[in-house]
């Protein structure tokens, strides 16, 4: 297990965003391809086939690197290198990962204007977009460059769980953890959880810190109370059953999921979230954090860089696991390979876009670029990338620790659940968490929706 977190874990924070550019000569197909994957025959053209396109193209390019996202920064500088080297331009609509955010990105395909290119999930958030035939598969890109993605390990390029094909190209994986405020559990008087820190032992911490007039934990239940639900979850499970989608609510996954938001409920009922987490943007909560309000706050190895942006003070904060109980051990984490870049095919069958999105990706996904954005997080890269612990911070260093001591790894099972199933519990957690909706019941419509293939 060690040897696998180790391949894992590779990444670093590299300064030069040099360029691995697609070296294919070549532009834009001259016959467009079938627009539904269901009836499509995959391209056949060979790059000395495809026509170069006469002047600068133009793409339309969505992504998740915004807001708070730990490379935000990185992709608007790298976004304005590719421009620069290469004439072409970008219309960027990224924005952060939010359900509203996934909401708009499917809107966007039911509608016909989707991006020509997109960093998304691989999960089966994707799933509307690929069974309609709106991406191209990595497959068939191939027929035509060869080369694409080729610096990648096809096993971790994230298979959509529809037919197994790889439609997109993963850059950073991720992992979650619970992030602390030092100096808040110093105030209180309290020991930072560690590695041996049980659930139990974690509920007495944050009513000591409540006693200490703190808040405990920075969550929003109204907006983002997917890691609490996560973890809380995975407290009734073990790495190797996790990630499954229970069958029924009365089966052993099932009584999980309802276990695990029972006692987020009890967290709230116990006065360890803030006051206005029932109506509190994610933003808040986060500021709260950062602000010396709250003491743990659960998020993703992308919250890094949000981190380090908002304080002067980076050795104030650290990561840890978050503490757990019956058979998952408090090192059992959450982490993989969850997004990934996709060509559409609107903008595979445009003569004059197609070459453009290849060498955009291509760009994106070299091995240099690759190592820059993982920085603590995961990659698929065939050669790995070496970390620098030099040029990190105290934080990100604290991460590379959290996932070289895990003792088991689990992908997040709500990717595998669609936004629109998610609703009942993730959007109704308000309700759940006062008493005024049954958790059983909310299960239950949650399942009842997965079965329905909403």
């Amino acid at each position: 297990m060690k040897k696998m977190l180790a391949t894992l874990l590779s990444g670093a924070m590299v300064l030069s965003l040099a360029a691995c550019g697609n070296n294919d000569s070549g532009g834009a197909a001259s016959t467009p391809g079938s627009s539904s994957a269901g009836s499509s025959s995959p391209s056949t053209e060979s790059v000395e086939d495809v026509k170069t396109p006469t002047g600068p193209v133009t793409l339309n390019v969505t992504t998740t690197f915004a807001g708070e996202d730990t490379n935000a920064a990185n992709y608007q500088d790298a976004i304005a290198a590719w421009q620069k080297e290469t004439g072409n331009k970008l219309n960027d609509a990224s924005g952060s990962s939010t359900e509203t955010f996934k909401a708009r990105i499917i809107s966007d395909f039911e509608m016909g204007s989707e991006p020509d290119v997109l960093f998304y999930f691989n999960g089966v958030d994707s799933n509307p977009f690929v069974e309609a035939g709106k991406v191209v598969s990595i497959d068939e890109i191939r027929q035509t460059y060869p080369d694409y993605a080729s610096n990648m390990k096809d096993g971790m390029l994230g298979a959509s769980p529809l037919d197994g094909k790889n439609y997109s190209i993963p850059m950073n994986g991720y992992w979650e953890g619970m992030f602390v405020n030092k100096a808040v559990c110093e105030a209180a008087n309290v020991e930072i959880p560690g590695p041996d820190t049980t659930w139990d032992e974690f509920l007495e911490t944050c009513q000591k810190i409540k006693d200490a007039g703190y808040t405990p934990i920075a969550a929003s239940f109204a907006e983002i109370p997917h890691y609490w639900f996560e973890f809380c979850i995975y407290n009734y499970l073990t790495p190797a059953t996790h990630n499954i989608v229970p069958a029924s609510v009365a089966d052993k996954h099932g009584t999980a999921w309802v276990d695990g938001i029972e006692d987020m409920k009890l967290l709230y009922e116990y006065g360890f979230l803030p006051e206005n987490t029932l109506s509190a943007t994610d933003g808040e909560t986060f500021q709260l954090f950062i602000d010396g309000k709250a003491a743990f706050l659960i998020d993703g190895s992308w919250k890094v860089g949000g981190i380090e942006g908002a304080t002067d003070d980076i050795d104030n904060f650290t990561v840890t696991y978050v503490p757990g109980k019956n058979d998952r051990l408090t090192t059992d984490i959450i982490g993989g390979l969850s997004s990934g870049w996709y060509i559409t095919r609107k903008a595979w069958d445009d003569p004059e876009k197609r070459q453009a999105c290849v060498d955009f990706i291509s760009y994106m996904t070299s091995d240099e670029m690759v190592t820059q954005f993982a920085s603590v997080s995961a990659t698929a890269l065939k050669n790995g990338s070496q970390v620098d612990e030099s040029q990190l911070s105290s934080l990100a260093v604290a991460g590379l620790e959290l996932v070289k001591g895990a003792t088991g790894m689990s992908a997040a099972v709500q990717d595998q659940v669609t936004q629109e199933a998610r609703v009942p519990v993730f959007n109704g957690m308000p309700d759940i968490v006062t008493g005024k909706k049954d958790i059983t019941i909310a299960v239950e419509e949650l399942l009842d929706l997965v079965a329905a293939g909403k």
